[in-house]
């Protein structure tokens, strides 16, 4: 049997580097552990991490195809992160001009969630502790 240890990390592709940048480390707070220039492919490779764990790479890519739909195209569906209060989460975004949806309750997990787009309207999720 296979055994998987963690999610290592996700990848994900921006449009404006600069403004993902900003996105991910200024208003969600991750932060930088690396970051490259690769000349020979005209892209940046942003190394970030979530509460001391190394989780999400962010790459520049000269003109990248857009995202099919929202949120129903095949492959990944949304990025979700766990936090303590979910209230203070939207309240923080909303300060710097990002909507969130209405907070709602999972009817499985009993978890409050709600979700909201990075600049390139990835789906984003907030989930409650």
């Amino acid at each position: 049997m296979l055994k998987l240890n963690r999610v290592h990390h996700i990848a994900i592709i921006c449009t404006d580097y600069e403004r993902s940048k900003h996105f991910y480390t200024a208003i969600l707070g991750l932060t930088i552990l690396r970051e490259v220039y690769r000349e020979q492919r005209n892209s940046y490779k942003l190394d970030l991490e979530v509460a001391g764990q190394y989780q999400v790479e962010l790459f520049s890519f000269p003109d990248p195809p857009p995202r099919p739909s929202r949120p129903e195209a095949a492959g990944m569906r949304h990025l979700a992160f766990e936090v303590d209060n979910i209230d203070e989460a939207v309240a923080h975004i909303a300060s710097h001009g990002i909507f969130a949806e209405p907070i709602r309750i999972d009817e499985f997990t009993g978890k409050r969630y709600t979700f909201f787009a990075d600049p390139d309207g990835l789906p984003i999720e907030f989930v409650e502790k």
